[in-house]
């Protein structure tokens, strides 16, 4: 028997099979595994976020969901199984209601204005300024500064008795006002602070939404006769439409989960002397924490994450209406 044949190996017959065929059987293996990497490597690469996001929001949110149906207590852990009884006791609680009401009531003083001043900062700063680099990144600093310390800082501005603020009013002559007593000055006060930190991050978004816009339009547009003031209304918001629902959709989401700026607005933490500026958020954390009763807590949480699923999608249904009506005109 030659060498050859000694070295190759045989089939079930006996018989030895074609020289080319190991060949033949990598280019097989390499063009699957191609089709394998074709088809696998997209998921793979998006893989992280998932995988990332399972563990610290899915997983999380199923975990509130299994715990608000508990009597589940901070140093007890989970007790007795008791449905919907949580829902039902916060529900039937003043305090959820009008933490409800606080949430709302700062979160239209805040996101309202805010989206309407990040528009008009984003347009002064995407005109020819000197220095206009200096000038964005300006106005992102309050974005970088710890919420705390805009906490401590405007809860001093905004002190009752010798708070900068009131100092400027009884200058003037005008009354001082009870910033930490009156439910509508706290609000607008807690509203001041969020809007300081998070009006220049939105700036700059709206920002980049119009450097993105081609020049050539607004040049027609000023062949055309427009001014700048009209280039804004009919050429740079009607493009922006899109930037403008993420922006409002991720401020309603961020606004009704207030939490550090109500939270260090006085020593005690708990919304004032009558709760006139506790949010759902500071509600939550005074259950959990103060009451040590995760189940109710839990269940807070919940309530709170149907409510900005709910607002979401009417923020989403009103803007998506509003701009098919602006597209067929």
């Amino acid at each position: 028997m030659a060498v050859t044949d000694r070295v190759r190996p045989r089939s079930a017959g006996g018989q030895v099979p074609p020289e080319g065929t190991k060949g033949v059987r990598r280019l097989a293996f390499s063009q699957q595994v191609s089709k394998w990497d074709v088809k696998l490597s997209p998921y793979l690469y998006i893989s992280p976020f998932f995988i990332l996001f399972t563990v610290t929001g899915l997983f999380p949110l199923v975990y509130t969901a299994w715990v608000s149906l508990h009597n589940w207590n901070l140093i007890g852990g989970q007790g007795k199984f008791t449905g919907l009884e949580n829902y039902a006791f916060v529900v039937a609680q003043p305090y959820f209601w009008n933490a409800v009401g606080n949430t709302f009531s700062i979160f239209i003083l805040s996101s309202v204005p805010q989206v309407v001043i990040a528009l008009v900062i984003a347009a002064v700063l995407d005109a020819n300024l000197r220095a206009k680099t200096f000038w964005r990144m300006g106005v992102l600093v309050p974005f970088v500064v710890a919420p705390v310390a805009v906490g401590l800082i405007f809860n001093n501005l905004f002190a009752d008795q010798f708070g900068l603020i009131n100092g400027m009013l009884t200058a003037v002559g005008l009354d001082p006002v009870r910033w930490h007593s009156d439910s509508v000055a706290s609000h607008l006060a807690i509203a001041t602070m969020v809007n300081f930190r998070w009006t220049g991050y939105n700036a700059l978004i709206f920002l980049a939404a119009m450097q993105a816009i081609p020049r050539d339009v607004f040049e027609a547009a000023t062949i055309d006769g427009a001014g700048r003031l009209r280039q804004f209304f009919s050429v740079t918001v009607p493009m922006l439409r899109p930037t403008v629902i993420f922006v409002v959709i991720t401020s309603t989401i961020g606004g009704l989960q207030i939490f550090d700026e109500p939270r260090v607005f006085d020593q005690s933490g708990l919304g004032g002397a009558d709760r006139q500026w506790q949010t759902l958020t500071m509600y939550i954390w005074e259950l959990g924490w103060g009451q040590r009763n995760f189940g109710r807590a839990s269940a807070v949480a919940w309530l709170l994450f149907l409510i900005i699923v709910v607002i979401a999608l009417l923020n989403f249904l009103i803007t998506k209406r509003i701009a098919s009506q602006g597209g067929r005109k």
